[in-house]
């Protein structure tokens, strides 16, 4: 669908990273702002806030084209508010046009031409004047399976009255820092000001290392009841001084709590947490409810199911895709099998932590395309190691190396972050390397199950398994550099 030309006075949806369409009107920016550098954009003031932000064009559309879709997949009180707001400008403009019409319909020609010239500044006009923009492709994303409800367009700019001056400080970075600062400050901005509506369920939470951690701050900051349990106590704290309560024990929390998750290191572990001492078998009865985010093989999954239901529990298999950083910033990816309904009561828990929520079917489904999603993801590390490894011993300049890959089909995040890591020599931990290399080990097991080789996946396994003899298991996965060096 083509772009409609735009201009200052437009009304538009405006957005920005993953946050979604918020309504606004295009304005003049002060005089003293300067606009950032980068692809053509507008400044554009949001309805229902005292905001304002520089979005670029490929992020505007037409406020009237586009209201019924933007409706659709956007809910919540605030957002709704900056809708009506918007629909009482339109009125306001329109009355006093009609009445400006009314009192002058006997002016001159003249002047019937100045009063049709400030009509076409009203928000109903999308007639091109001068030389229009290029055409850019819509660039809205299409919504997740479970919609995420944020109501900032922008992740550091607070919906709320009385944060101008830090918004204001914002708007003076370069693009390219807004674009990097906002997964800083996603997930504060979004437990602050979302829209989603946290559950009136009791919420429990077992296992609080890298990825848990995270996945509780955003859940606390959402507004959910939630009880936390950790084997190593003084990792609850700083979560008990944000609201949370403390469970003595995985079954003391699973007793007193609606639905309880938890983020484990391993199968192993994943176990033992539930078949264990004081372990959540022995709080389930019927109706409580189970939701394991570890990353684990489908016949450990399998197993707890059977043990979790088999008590009248409910029970659902969620591995969590992602790093340390997007489980802070709320941006994890969550795929989900086992009880469907128990999938839908998790609505508001999985909107907290992720960007996006897959149902995959029966119980084993989730961590089987898990485990393949981290065998594709250990392998290209393996790769990106690999590469820069011979990029120095063919007197090649890794640094060079990285621009030249990030020019072309291969950019992306991970590359960016995890080449940087191998030129800083700083390995600190985002994504374990012992827990790739369990991923790997695991994939490739299944892999032999179903008689089907994966050799590109066990080659790279070696060199993590190498990696962990040289003590970097609890480096971040990005370490395995290390290993090909050797």
């Amino acid at each position: 669908m083509a772009t409609v030309s735009l201009r200052v006075g437009d009304l538009v949806w405006g957005k920005l990273g993953r946050y979604p369409p918020w309504p606004g009107k295009i304005v003049n920016p002060p005089k003293d702002l300067k606009k950032p550098r980068g692809k053509k954009c507008f400044f554009v003031k949001f309805f229902g806030t005292e905001d304002h932000a520089w979005i670029k064009v490929d992020q505007l559309k037409s406020y009237h084209l586009h209201k019924e879709e933007m409706i659709k997949i956007t809910k919540g009180k605030r957002f709704q508010q900056a809708v009506d707001a918007v629909e009482e400008f339109i009125k306001s403009k329109v009355s006093a046009l009609t009445s400006s019409e009314d009192k002058n319909k006997h002016i001159s020609s003249e002047d019937k031409r100045q009063t049709s010239s400030a009509a076409e500044i009203s928000e109903h006009n999308t007639r091109k004047r001068g030389r229009p923009p290029k055409e850019e492709k819509d660039a809205f994303p299409e919504p997740s399976t479970v919609k995420r409800l944020d109501a900032s367009p922008v992740a550091s700019y607070k919906w709320k009255p009385g944060s101008c001056s830090a918004i204001i400080q914002k708007l003076k970075c370069t693009a390219e820092e807004e674009a990097e600062s906002t997964s800083i400050q996603a997930a504060d901005s979004t437990a602050t000001n979302g829209n989603v509506i946290p559950t009136d369920k009791r919420i429990g939470f077992l296992g609080l290392g890298l990825m848990g951690s995270g996945i509780v701050a955003n859940l606390l900051k959402m507004g959910h009841m939630v009880t936390v349990w950790n084997r190593t106590g003084e990792k609850c704290d700083p979560f008990l001084q944000e609201g949370a309560r403390l469970g003595r024990t995985p079954a003391e929390v699973v007793s007193t709590c609606d639905i309880t998750l938890s983020c484990i290191s391993d199968p192993k572990a994943a176990k033992d947490l539930v078949l264990g001492p004081s372990g959540v078998l022995q709080g389930i009865r019927p109706g409580k409810c189970y939701v394991d985010m570890s990353t684990m093989d489908p016949e450990t999954s399998t197993e707890i199911s059977q043990v979790i239901t088999s008590r009248g529990g409910r029970f659902l298999e969620a591995p969590v895709s992602g790093n340390r950083q997007l489980s802070e910033n709320g941006m994890l990816v969550i795929l989900a099998a086992g009880d469907k309904a128990l999938f839908d009561d998790c609505s508001s828990c999985f909107q907290a932590m992720g960007k996006k929520s897959f149902y995959l079917g029966e119980v084993g489904n989730a961590s089987k395309m898990m485990l393949i999603v981290n065998m594709i993801l250990g392998s290209f590390m393996a790769s990106i190691a690999e590469g820069f490894t011979l990029a120095k011993i063919a007197s090649q300049s890794q640094e060079v190396l990285l621009y030249i890959l990030s020019q072309g089909p291969l950019a992306c995040a991970f590359l960016d972050q995890k080449c940087q890591s191998i030129l800083q020599g700083n390995f600190k931990p985002d994504f374990l390397l012992k827990h790739v290399q369990k991923d790997l080990r695991l994939a490739i097991a299944m892999g032999d199950s179903v008689n089907h080789s994966t050799p590109m996946a066990a080659a790279a396994n070696e060199v993590f398994k190498k990696a962990k003899a040289l003590d970097q298991s609890e480096n971040d996965m990005s370490a395995v550099y290390l290993a090909c060096n050797q």
